[in-house]
């Protein structure tokens, strides 16, 4: 059966997805997935900033947006001032500017909370995943499938890649919120 290959590949998904919401919140340093999330409203829809300009780390603290439309330049400023970040971009031409502001010790309490909920909601996520894996197991077994003594090992190794899919979701978590921490 390839029950262990489909479960190790749903649980990489899931510790894969927890990397990049991790991504997204930001911490005291720059970088480029900070503004992958932000849509623009131009020609009439609204498009993600990645199609309309190119994002690139300046420095630890500066992200710079090179725009390639003069007409979306005010747009795309205006986007990145509206959105959740707390950034206050400064446009000269086709370049803008954004410098991440230090975090204050209150917010980096709060976003060690979202990074706690975003672990959890990824550890949920693994355990349902060994759940479904284990009931499929079970059932191959009543119905004479496999055998019992195959269907157990089978669940020590759904056990087996449950613990270290956790365990990275753990260390995922705890190094974010370390990063985020750090002053």
């Amino acid at each position: 059966m390839d029950i262990k290959k489909q479960i190790s590949a749903r649980m990489d998904k899931t510790v894969a997805a927890l990397v990049e919401a991790l991504g997204k919140i930001r911490s005291g340093r720059a970088h480029g997935g900070l503004l992958d999330n932000i849509m623009v409203n131009c020609y009439g829809s609204d498009m993600p900033l990645a199609q309309l300009a190119t994002v690139s780390v300046s420095d630890a603290r500066t992200l710079t947006v090179m725009v390639w439309d003069k007409q979306n330049a005010a747009a795309a400023e205006k986007a990145i001032r509206d959105s959740d970040l707390g950034v206050n971009p400064a446009a000269s031409g086709l370049n803008i500017r954004v410098t991440m502001p230090d975090l204050s010790e209150e917010r980096r309490r709060d976003l060690g909370k979202v990074v706690g909920r975003e672990a959890e909601e990824a550890r949920i996520a693994v355990r349902n995943i060994r759940r479904d894996a284990v009931a499929e197991v079970k059932t191959a077994v009543k119905d004479k499938e496999i055998g019992e003594d195959e269907g157990r090992r089978l669940e020590q190794e759904i056990e087996k890649s449950t613990k270290e899919a956790v365990g990275k979701i753990d260390k995922l978590a705890t190094d974010k919120q370390q990063e985020l921490m750090t002053v």
